[in-house]
């Protein structure tokens, strides 16, 4: 091999290296771009998404810590309490006794009075109200947070609307792409026929106009899009890019029996009210507390010694309410009526659910028979276009008409993307009524 051959050789290979790096480079600067432009998103993360970012899911850690600090204040107390009391008295009279009795002088209390205690109590028992009142405690707490998921879940509905309306507007975005690309390639057949003379100039125009109208179409779409995209980012608490990719959901009708949060509310209200019915019962128990109490004061416990002593004493103390007028008796009557009324609300509430999935049922129903026949009437429409098209290449047709075939095509397709979502909306709506969405 000659040193001419051999330095071409070597040239050629440098060459393909540095072009090579070249390439990598510019792949390496175009990637983060391209993954920007290819943002995708899931029906299952909106999902996510709104339930972690919406302002209302702050309230459950809130209710959280609302429940710790009052049922913690609650228990204090089983703790002993501690009083510093003082006082100060000036009486009108005193006790004095009417009679004097011999070799015996009594000198009456002074009528200015002075007295500084500190006193102890210790609750040794009380039937139980302490605890009870942090089992009421806790079942409120938990009622509020079970109504906090339910108004979470209700968002559920606004999110499908919201996505589904998104995916219909893209999939009509790539429904109008392809019927751009079909028209510009009649558009280069036109063309052709004209420049022979075969095809009137008009019928480029007439095709000119009707691409004009599809770009209208794209800004009114692009439009429609970026409104409903900020909506919908807006709603799940992240920054969605105008041209986010979403996927298409898979939906899998399941029978399991209905799961929605309101049924465990209702639950949570009646086990609530137990707990207020125990706490009642409760409240008539004996009480039982011990207390101690020292002070210095004038007098001190012996009123007949005018001066300044130290004192103290201890003991117990009970308190036992044996009659209260059928007091509590008549508070548990109350909670009893109370727990009906929530009976009766999850009756109405399941009665009035039942009804809303028998209607999106026969819905479903009806959607499929409809995109059944937008089938048949796309595959009719088709051979109709493709006859025009062939019409249209000879000269037997006008642009005009042929346009009106390729629009009535479009138009069926375009109302099978809505119904096929109507469909897909529908099934997503029933399954998150009846309470068994689940990711997929």
């Amino acid at each position: 091999m000659s040193l001419e051959s051999t330095l071409k050789k070597r040239n050629l290979t440098t060459y393909k290296l540095v072009k090579m790096r070249k390439q990598l480079i510019l792949l390496a600067l175009i990637l983060p771009f391209v993954s920007l432009a290819q943002q995708t998103l899931t029906l299952d993360e909106c999902f996510d998404l709104v339930a972690k970012n919406y302002p209302l899911v702050k309230q459950s850690e809130l209710i959280e810590n609302q429940s710790r600090l009052a049922i913690e204040a609650i228990n204090k107390d089983k703790l002993p309490k501690l009083n510093v009391n003082a006082q100060a008295t000036y009486q009108s009279d005193v006790t004095s006794l009417p009679i004097q009795l011999p070799n015996l002088r009594l000198e009456p209390p002074n009528k200015d009075q002075y007295r500084a205690t500190l006193d102890a109590n210790q609750l040794i028992y009380n039937g139980g109200m302490i605890d009870a009142t942090s089992k009421v405690k806790e079942a409120i707490s938990k009622v509020n947070q079970q109504q906090v998921e339910v108004n979470l879940y209700t968002l559920k509905n606004q999110v499908n609307q919201l996505y589904l309306s998104v995916l219909l507007l893209q999939e009509n975005h790539n429904l109008l792409t392809a019927k751009e690309k079909q028209l510009n390639a009649r558009l280069e057949e036109v063309k052709a026929g004209v420049k022979y003379g075969a095809l009137l100039a008009s019928s480029e125009q007439v095709l000119h106009a009707e691409l004009l109208k599809i770009r209208q179409q794209f800004i009114e779409l692009d439009f429609n899009k970026s409104a409903l995209i900020k909506r919908l980012s807006l709603l799940i608490g992240k920054e969605l890019s105008a041209d986010v990719n979403l996927t298409l959901p898979v939906v899998i009708m399941s029978g399991v029996e209905s799961a929605r949060p309101e049924l465990q509310l209702f639950d949570l209200q009646k086990e609530q009210v137990a707990y207020a019915s125990k706490l009642i019962s409760k409240s008539n128990l004996p009480k039982l507390n011990a207390f101690a109490q020292g002070g210095y004061g004038n007098p001190g416990l012996n009123m007949l010694d005018n001066s300044f002593n130290t004192f103290y004493m201890a003991g117990l103390k009970m308190n036992w309410n044996v009659f209260d007028w059928n007091k509590t008796k008549t508070e548990k009557q109350s909670l009893e009526i109370n727990k009906q009324i929530i009976d009766s609300q999850k009756e109405t509430f399941e009665l009035n659910n039942d009804l809303e999935l028998i209607n999106l049922q026969s819905e479903i129903d009806k959607i499929k028979d409809l995109i059944s026949t937008d089938n048949e009437i796309i595959s009719i429409r088709e051979s109709i276009l493709k006859t025009a098209e062939s019409q249209l290449k000879n000269g037997i047709i006008t642009a005009s008409a042929y346009i009106t075939e390729f629009t009535n095509l479009y138009e069926s397709k375009s109302q099978m993307n809505v119904h096929e979502t109507q469909l897909l909306l529908n099934k997503i709506q029933y399954q998150i009524t009846k309470g068994t969405y689940y990711k997929n």
